[in-house]
């Protein structure tokens, strides 16, 4: 996102107070740069509904943000989700159905329900793969797998939620 801190830096802190002038100026300053960002990440049809949910989020949630420097980053992931948000919709596709984790589980008895979740767990990558087996077989915190790969809260947190989803999707497809 072309969003300059240094240019923008003191418009954004303004909004971030509640200045509703600086709010609307930034909401027209971030609105190109969240429709080329939607248009790589959406279907076509859903490209201006992502943004305006973007936009509208970024209004009434810009006064929670800890981080201004993490601005960017937050807009861009809050059109990302949208953007998902509105293709499951679209597409009737729903990757956390419920349904079909009950179904798939249903044809499975227990070993072969290991040998699954076995081969799924193999399938990811190394970083995955550890976070994932240090949370759920060693039971380890969130702050105590941190601090044994050395990375911070936040990218272990991610790096288990990415591998959680890549381990459903093995499992589910």
């Amino acid at each position: 996102m072309a969003f300059v801190m240094e240019q923008h830096g003191p418009l954004l802190a303004a909004a971030h107070q509640g200045d509703s002038q600086a709010m609307e100026a930034l909401l027209r300053l971030a609105r190109p740069d969240l429709r080329r960002y939607a248009q790589r990440h959406c279907l076509v049809s859903d490209v201006d509904d992502a943004v305006q949910e973007a936009l509208w989020v970024l209004s009434r949630r810009l006064h929670q943000l800890r981080a201004l420097a993490a601005f960017s980053g937050w807009l861009l992931r809050t059109v990302q989700r949208e953007c998902r948000r509105l293709g499951r919709v679209a597409l009737r596709h729903d990757p956390y159905d419920e349904a079909a984790v009950d179904a798939w589980l249903a044809r499975h008895d227990d070993d072969g329900l290991r040998r699954e979740l076995a081969s799924a767990i193999e399938s990811l990558p190394p970083h995955y793969r550890e976070v994932l087996l240090l949370r759920d077989f060693e039971e380890l915190t969130i702050a105590e797998i941190a601090a044994r790969v050395g990375d911070s809260t936040a990218a272990v947190k991610s790096r288990l939620h990415r591998a959680r989803t890549l381990a459903r999707e093995y499992l589910l497809a």
